[in-house]
């Protein structure tokens, strides 16, 4: 089994990889994309994919890759982000004059930017900026990576945690071509799915009226519009509960009957970060 995932060798969606898969093969790729064509073409991929920031919000463009390829969801795993400042071995802090890297990592690390008058160098990716330096042996410029990003291209930290606000956490999902369901225990999953909306008054307002009748909680209704257009919209919805329990069933049963389209991205168990009660 090989796992794919967007950005450079070093990158936070590698250290997630590394640490939900060790021992796997990892493969980077530069567009998410690839990502998802790769794991559609070929039954040995799974590729973990960013969807949402605490910070940040969502990932732009997922929802529409979720659309096109309809990979199954495996599994979430939510991973706190901690930037750090990274230069060549023998450069001091007092050394840098700029700092380049992804422009959420630029944008998360503002203060000990502004505080040391450093000038912000916008590029595609953190692991990419952190190679970046390294092959070009840039004496006076840092790039704002993970600890996975120095080890990999033999850079040293020169201060850590550097971010803004601590509890910066981004969401993965693990994804693959292949539909599997855990057994149906006494645990806490969600079931993920993607439905369109009739073009039709008070649409949307049907489609959920079967979880509120069956008691579901939704955790995620996210909209998108469908091929460029602005009348008609997809939704991607996540609810708590398992696809066989019997008030899910009733509630997609009442879903599908109110939409155009309905389809099954996973079934996974919830995360013990979201702390379910």
């Amino acid at each position: 089994m090989k796992i794919i995932y967007q950005g450079s060798p070093g990158a936070y969606s590698h250290l997630a990889a590394e640490l939900i898969f060790p021992n796997y093969e990892y493969v980077p790729s530069k567009t998410f994309e690839e990502c998802f064509k790769l794991c559609y073409e070929n039954d040995n991929y799974k590729t973990i994919i960013p969807v949402e920031n605490s910070i940040a919000g969502r990932v732009a463009d997922i929802q529409y890759l979720i659309n096109k390829y309809k990979l199954q969801i495996y599994a979430e795993h939510f991973q706190e982000i901690r930037h750090n400042l990274m230069a060549l071995e023998n450069v001091k802090f007092e050394d840098i004059k700029s700092v380049r890297s992804h422009s959420q990592a630029i944008s998360q690390c503002q203060k000990i930017i502004n505080q040391n008058k450093l000038e912000p160098i916008i590029a595609a990716d953190t692991a990419g900026s952190a190679r970046y330096i390294k092959e070009n042996n840039l004496k006076n410029e840092a790039a704002i990576a993970s600890e996975l990003a120095a080890r990999i291209y033999n850079l040293k930290i020169l201060k850590k945690n550097i971010e803004d606000n601590k509890g910066n956490v981004t969401r993965f999902l693990i994804m693959g071509k292949k539909a599997s369901h855990p057994e149906f225990k006494d645990k806490n999953y969600i079931t993920s799915c993607i439905f369109k909306v009739k073009n039709k008054p008070a649409a949307l307002y049907k489609c959920l009226g079967g979880f509120a009748t069956n008691n579901v909680n939704l955790s995620k209704l996210e909209s998108f519009s469908d091929q460029n257009s602005f009348e008609q919209y997809l939704f991607i919805c996540e609810m708590y509960g398992h696809i066989e329990d019997t008030k899910i069933q009733k509630s997609l049963e009442e879903l599908a009957f109110h939409t155009v389209s309905l389809d099954i991205l996973g079934v996974y168990e919830a995360s013990p970060f979201r702390k379910i009660k």
